[in-house]
């Protein structure tokens, strides 16, 4: 895969969200980056371990979680392409969470060392990646408020449009749907429900004509009524440098 083609989606996001610079994108442009091919649910990063470098999802999609005694798993965020989702291994030594793969991945590998000599030599590329981490926390207290206060179709319909949103920021939108491949298995770990729960939700909103989820792809049948019910605030998701 072309050196660009690794980096163009962290890139085009990091423009959006924090007005890159182009002599910041060359500093990315020379990261050396390790690619490798993961299966669908496949473990990248357990709970427990000390990674030694940061994951960078190239294509596919992938969630951070954590798993009870009791062995029931919660999904804590989604992430697609573009994104950097244990970024913060850099200065938290020992995982707390599990990452894993929810579709087919490529993903590319950046050693601790080589990023933060990075960010010791251009201190603006490290505001870059602070700003970064600070937005993924934000989007963790809305996930909280949204599994705490948000009925079951409000919940599905809120992680559909922010993942849309998100989705848009690098170009992977197609007219009215885009790609939300995850089974009802793991929608529920995602919204705190049962999967048999969240096959209501899903067909609940098809049959009142507002959203279909269908093999992996969301398709929007009503906009307006899709916005009301997920009670969207995009302000979160901080995609503009003035955010």
């Amino acid at each position: 895969m072309p050196s660009d083609a690794i980096r163009a989606a962290l890139v085009r996001r990091l423009h959006t969200s924090s007005g890159i610079s182009e002599e910041d994108v060359k500093d990315i442009d020379a990261l050396p980056i390790a690619v490798r091919q993961y299966p669908a649910e496949a473990i990248v990063v357990r709970d427990g371990e000390r990674p030694s470098e940061c994951c960078l999802v190239v294509d596919g999609f992938c969630a951070r979680s954590k798993t009870i005694a009791s062995g029931r798993r919660q999904i804590l965020s989604i992430h697609i392409p573009g994104e950097i989702p244990d970024l913060m291994s850099l200065f938290l030594h020992v995982m707390d969470h599990d990452l894993t793969t929810l579709t087919p991945s490529t993903l590319g590998f950046i050693r601790h060392e080589t990023l933060q000599k990075l960010h010791r030599r251009r201190p603006n590329v490290a505001e870059l990646f602070w700003r970064d981490t600070l937005i993924d926390s934000a989007m963790f207290r809305e996930w909280i408020v949204n599994v705490g206060q948000r009925p079951a179709p409000a919940r599905l319909a809120h992680v559909m449009i922010e993942l849309r949103e998100r989705l848009r920021i690098i170009g992977r939108l197609d007219g009215a749907s885009f790609e939300m491949p995850l089974t009802q298995e793991q929608i529920g770990e995602a919204l705190g429900i049962t999967a048999v729960h969240a096959n209501r939700v899903i067909r609940q909103l098809r049959e009142d004509g507002i959203v279909e989820l269908h093999r992996g792809r969301v398709t929007v049948l009503d906009e307006r009524r899709f916005l009301e019910l997920a009670d969207f605030d995009g302000r979160y998701l901080h995609q503009s440098p003035v955010l």
